[in-house]
């Protein structure tokens, strides 16, 4: 029997007050107001819910907890919750195929790649972030573009309209909660309750009364209204009527289950006026957002009280008055301003462009008011200091507006002080000691121009770092470089009157570093006789002030003799020796360069210094190349090229497989050490330089030794590309710079000169190489010459032991090469030996003298020597089984016996060899004498 339909004990409790309900304890009768469900019963009632209530339950607070997350910006705990939120939706994959995919849940996947997207463009926030938020930003951002893939058409649909998204949302959880309440039933089948009854009368009537299931829904929804606003005094009131109505004759259920229907009539016309009203009043809303707006400001702006602020910052409506009206404005009330402005500096939260701004207001009112010359210095100073502070980041390079504020700042400053004789700025100067009023002593400021000038070289260097070197910017800001020599030069000339030796050194050395790595064009036309094509040219010419060679001469030599710093005498000294070789000065440069010694100590250097030393060595290497010095250009290039890092070593970019090697901070230093693009030396020119000199050297050292057993290499990196070049399965035309070297050192191995040169000197070596020296022509004559010669040499080496006799005009006709070169190549090898023969002088023949040993005989020797090595070894060998070295003797006996040996195999080894030596030279000396 269920406890719905149970009887009370006694009459008295249903004559009872409908107020005094008392709780009966489990397994007791209830009277018809206890079936009326009180509120503490309802709060003691078990609850069953459906699974998909529960299952959306779990993403909602899973996507509470990713949302929290998002607004404290902590992105590995968004990343760790929404691991568990995918998982938790492919759990619900049954409910969702059913119900749809939740609009709460694309909300959260769309709200949440915005997100991440903006984070990700964020480049200053992604710096201040910490190591795993960095990390968990990358992997969460890769995740969720893969994830939102599945459901683009959602997200799309949701980003075009997410008003009618969040409708249709609300719509459907008043929905849900309704029929959430509809399906809660009890499992014991003995206990029937209200919600059960109240859900199952409806439902054997269904078929009959339509109507029933509305009132069935709107009970449910009544029912969801009043737990979620707590207002349960509906069901209280009516079941306290309903019971004292049904006092006389209500022992059936049909009469309690009416009372129940028509309450749900009630609440759900209830429930849809609030929804109906909670729709109207979101279309209200959106429809009338930017009237209320309006509305708002109207009304503020009449109150006065609050402001209205856009992106966290306050509209500033007029500016700051910087000094009360009034105020009689005098030297010492700006420069308490002044001071008042400057403690704000560096602090948190001070607005650095305000600032700016305010020092700017401060110096338009000290003019105003005549306040002198030295206070406006004295502002000046700090205007350019604080745009220097504008970055707090060291690696930050000046924005385009602030470089260009500082350029201004720094003119009028020097034009001030050019201007004006009697003011006196430098470091010593004590703060306590300035005399910025006007009187007839001398301005006396504390500053140093130099170090602002110094300091602005350093951003434009940083400027052109972080350009786009390919880009019309690097152009566009690469031409701010007159400018800037312009304010050098100024600064110069200032400082050659008023500055001291040490800051006329410095500020020398700022003229040599922007004049060394550039080629002077007008001094190379001027010293090749060229004038220019117009009367203009010519004219701006003459008017042109010295050349580059003079004043690098003048500059550099007033700081070896004054200068006190090893640094500045160092870097002044490779900029001298940089700058002669860059103009084909070949033997200024060397003496300069062995005169100083720098090679002994440049390991002791700053990585600066020692950048500087590596671009001047490479520099000197190809300006021997220019002028013929094969071996002197190929030792210059030797560190650098075999190194394998010469894009590191000149400070033109760092190596990718070294990365691992440094970290984040070693990084960003290397960088700031890097050469503006302007300022490289083209790397495949300087390989191909090394490997055609190499080729040069290598080619007839290889012919000579051929079968020379100890035969060193000049060039390992020469060597390395002629055995990737052998191992190719196929060999076709060559492409690279690389494979053009490798086909002509096989064309010069066989003595053919004319295809080595076509390999060498063709358009696209040309276009590559070649055409970027400035004396183009003349370099490809020497490359010819050079090449005809060593072709000569290596076919006399390769094919001395076939010819008796070779006519010398048949060798110059073959290399065409004239007849003197040929003799003075030829007699070269005689007197070095390398070549075994004599000049007939009549017939202008080469004889040989054949003793040369062919092929097989090297080969024997070569196998002499190993058997002779073999007998050696076997010999100690057979020595330490004896116990010789260790054993039972005596240590006379044994040092003795050691020595002896020594002594004896010394003696018949050296004899031998001097006699094999002897014999062999006198044979060769004999059959010399014979012709």
């Amino acid at each position: 029997m269920s406890r719905f339909f149970a009887k009370s004990d006694s009459e008295s409790e249903e004559s009872s007050s409908a107020d005094e309900i008392t709780p009966k304890a489990t397994g007791t009768t209830f009277n018809k107001q206890a079936l009326l469900l009180s509120d503490d019963e309802e709060d003691t009632k078990r609850v069953v819910r459906s699974a998909k209530d529960k299952r959306f339950e779990e993403l909602t607070n899973f996507i509470k907890t990713i949302r929290n997350a998002m607004k404290i910006r902590d992105i590995s705990k968004c990343l760790e919750e929404f691991e568990q939120l995918c998982r938790a939706f492919i759990k619900s994959k049954a409910i969702v195929d059913k119900e749809g995919v939740p609009q709460f849940y694309i909300r959260l996947l769309a709200d949440l790649e915005d997100y991440l997207n903006q984070l990700w463009e964020d480049k200053e926030g992604k710096k201040k972030m910490n190591k795993n938020n960095a990390k968990a930003l990358s992997t969460l951002r890769q995740k969720i573009r893969k994830y939102n893939r599945d459901f683009e058409t959602e997200i799309a649909s949701y980003k075009e309209n997410p008003e009618q998204s969040a409708e249709e949302e609300e719509e459907k959880d008043d929905i849900g909660s309704g029929s959430s309440s509809e399906s809660d039933d009890d499992d014991d089948d003995d206990g029937v309750t209200a919600k059960s009854f109240m859900k199952k009368k409806p439902q054997e009537e269904e078929k009959a009364a339509p109507e029933a299931s509305k009132f069935l829904k709107g009970a449910a929804d009544e029912e969801s209204e009043s737990d979620d606003d707590d207002e349960s005094e509906h069901w209280s009131s009516d079941s306290v009527g309903s019971g004292s109505e049904s006092e006389d004759n209500e022992g059936t259920a049909a009469s309690l289950a009416v009372v129940f229907l028509k309450k749900t009539q009630d609440g759900d016309k209830q429930s849809d006026r609030r929804r109906d009203d909670k729709k109207e009043d979101r279309k209200r809303r959106h429809k009338k957002k930017p009237t209320e707006e309006e509305g708002e400001e109207e009304g503020e702006a009449e109150e006065g009280g609050w402001e209205k602020v856009k992106g966290g910052v306050p509209l500033v409506k007029e500016k700051p008055k910087m000094f009360a009206k009034g105020t009689e404005i005098n030297t010492a009330v700006v420069i308490k301003k002044l001071s008042e402005i400057l403690q704000a500096r560096g602090k948190k939260g001070t607005d650095r462009a305000a600032q700016i701004e305010l020092l700017h207001s401060l110096a338009g009112i000290s003019n105003e008011h005549n306040l002198g010359e030295g206070i406006l210095v004295k502002i000046k100073f700090n205007i350019i200091a604080s745009l220097y502070d504008y970055n707090p980041n060291l690696a930050a390079f000046m924005k385009a507006d602030m470089w260009k504020k500082c350029l201004e700042c720094i003119d009028e400053l020097l034009d001030i002080l050019f201007n004006n004789n009697n003011i006196f700025i430098g470091e010593n100067i004590a703060e306590d000691s300035e005399n910025l009023a006007v009187s007839d002593q001398p301005f006396r400021v504390r500053g140093c121009i130099l170090t602002l000038v110094e300091r602005m070289d350093e951003e434009f260097t940083k400027i052109m770092q972080n350009t786009d070197p390919h880009s019309q910017e690097y152009v566009d800001n690469l031409k701010d470089e007159g400018h800037v020599c312009g304010i050098i030069d100024r600064l110069l000339q200032y400082l050659e009157s008023k500055g001291s030796t040490e800051e006329v050194c410095r500020v020398y050395l700022r003229r040599i570093m922007h004049t060394y790595y550039k080629f002077d064009y007008k001094a190379h036309r001027r010293s090749l006789g060229l004038q220019g094509e117009t009367k203009s040219e010519q004219d701006q010419e003459e008017s042109e002030g010295e050349d580059s060679a003079i004043i690098m001469d003048r500059l550099c030599k007033f700081i070896y003799s004054k200068d006190r710093t090893d640094r500045i005498r160092t870097c002044a000294i490779l900029c001298h020796i940089y700058h002669h070789a860059l103009h084909s000065r070949w033997y200024q440069a060397r003496d300069l360069m062995l005169m100083s010694h720098l090679q002994d100590n440049i390991q002791h250097a700053d990585p600066p210094v020692q950048i500087l030393y590596n671009r001047t060595m490479v520099q000197l290497g190809i300006c021997a190349f220019r002028q013929g010095m094969i071996k002197d250009a190929h030792n210059a290039l030797l560190d650098i090229q075999s190194s394998g890092r010469a894009k590191e070593l000149l400070g033109q970019g760092l190596l990718m497989r070294n990365m691992q090697e440094r970290n984040a901070e070693q990084e960003k230093i290397e960088k700031r050490r890097q050469v503006p693009f302007h300022m490289h030396i083209n790397l495949e020119l300087l390989e191909c330089v090394y490997l055609v000199s190499a080729m040069l050297l290598e080619i007839p050292y290889m012919a000579a030794h051929e079968f020379d057993a100890r035969r060193r290499m000049i060039s390992k990196q020469f060597h390395h590309q002629l055995r990737v070049g052998e191992r190719q399965p196929l060999l076709g035309p060559p492409e690279s710079m690389r494979e053009h070297v490798v086909a002509a050192s096989k064309a010069m191995k066989m003595g053919d000169w004319r295809t080595c040169h076509s390999f060498i000197i063709n358009e696209k070596m040309n276009s590559k190489v070649w055409d970027l020296f400035p004396e183009t022509q003349c370099v490809r004559e020497m490359l010819v010459r050079k090449i005809q010669e060593e072709s000569l040499r290596t076919y006399l080496f390769t094919y001395s032991s076939v010819y008796d006799s070779i006519s010398m005009e048949t060798l110059s006709e073959m290399f065409e090469l004239e007849l003197p070169t040929v003799h003075s190549i030829i007699s070269k090898m005689i007197i070095n030996e390398e070549l075994m023969a004599s000049l007939d002088q009549p017939t202008q023949t080469v004889v040989m003298h054949r003793t040369e040993p062919t092929s097989l005989q090297n080969m024997a020797l070569q196998l002499a020597e190993k058997l002779g090595g073999l007998v050696e070894n076997n010999e100690r060998v057979f020595d330490l089984k004896q116990g010789v070295y260790g054993g039972y003797f005596n240590r006379d006996q044994k040092g003795g016996y050691q020595q002896k040996q020594g002594y004896q195999r010394g003696d018949q080894k050296g004899g031998y060899q001097q006699k094999q030596n002897y014999q062999r030279g006198g044979y060769r000396n004999q059959n010399q004498s014979s012709y």
